[in-house]
């Protein structure tokens, strides 16, 4: 199947970073949300973001238009009705996405693929709730997606080998790396991450070092290119708290209970890039200024 047009259900800023990504290779993009009033603030989002990319020599001004001309923003289901794909990415609950996905099957041609954006939920339960669950997969795109080549392609109970091989072919055709993932709470990137951001908050309440002397130890001393705390940032850390959290209840493992620490930080609206501040500061432009403690003990 040649993808020329994707819907993106949900505007909230991993929506926007997809719908970026994907129109910045030449597809068409139908970003849709429920108001007016989400899709004008996910539009001067957009400019943000791209402007961001654009003091920073990444793209044009040329580029920059190109991008946003490519998508489309609406509050009308119908108008989804000509995409390929259709990728939700709105807020990590099973019952929305699964109410969502059956909502969409009756305005979509019968071979459009339906994918979801989760990082934690059951493919599988999300897909019981459609006619047609072989058409459902996962494609969890790392944040930030203009940064991470990584897409996880994955697989539920139902999924055919053809809604598998479209997919794989589209993260190919938007220049992405896709591996194949088989349904389990977290997949690979987030069951792995998380449990280090985790960790790595409590040495930080404990006082048995700084934010930044962390995220430098795993950089130069394990070769990451980013430390916990900035991929913390990155994601949001009410993002990590609720998938944190998700995984916690999936499992019952102790490892993915959020620590104290994380909790405080999000009550306190300190939830990372986006924001400003989360384990660091960050200037209009989202570049690091410092970081915002160096721990409970300190």
């Amino acid at each position: 199947m040649n993808i020329q047009q994707v819907g993106i259900i949900g505007a909230g800023s991993r929506g926007q970073e997809v719908a970026e990504a994907i129109a910045g290779v030449g597809i068409e993009v139908i970003l849709l949300d429920r108001t007016e009033v989400a899709l004008t603030q996910a539009k001067h989002s957009l400019e943000r973001l791209l402007d961001q990319r654009l003091n920073k020599w990444g793209i044009t001004e040329a580029e920059k238009k190109a991008i946003l001309s490519r998508i489309k923003c609406t509050t009308e289901l119908a108008e989804l009705g000509g995409c390929q794909l259709l990728i939700e990415c709105v807020t990590e609950r099973i019952d929305v996405k699964s109410e969502l996905m059956a909502s969409i099957e009756h305005v979509v041609e019968a071979n459009t693929i339906l994918a979801s954006n989760t990082s934690t939920l059951s493919l599988t339960e999300i897909a019981a709730k459609t006619k047609h669950p072989e058409r459902m997969i996962g494609l969890h795109f790392l944040h930030p997606p203009q940064h991470h080549e990584l897409v996880e392609v994955v697989r539920g109970l139902q999924t055919s080998d053809r809604t598998f091989q479209v997919a794989a072919h589209f993260v190919h055709t938007i220049g992405k790396t896709a591996i194949e993932v088989y349904e389990s709470p977290g997949y690979v990137t987030t069951r792995l991450m998380l449990p280090l951001i985790n960790e790595a908050s409590s040495l930080l309440a404990e006082g048995v070092a700084g934010i930044a002397d962390i995220d430098t130890a795993m950089k130069v001393g394990c070769g990451f290119t980013y430390g916990p705390f900035e991929i913390a940032d990155q994601y949001g850390l009410d993002s990590v708290v609720e998938m944190l959290q998700s995984l916690y209840e999936e499992t019952s493992d102790p490892r993915y209970r959020p620590t104290a620490y994380l909790r405080k930080l999000v009550r306190a609206g300190h939830v990372g890039q986006n924001v400003r501040r989360g384990f660091y500061r960050y200037d209009e432009l989202g570049n690091r200024i410092e970081a915002s403690e160096r721990g409970a003990s300190r």
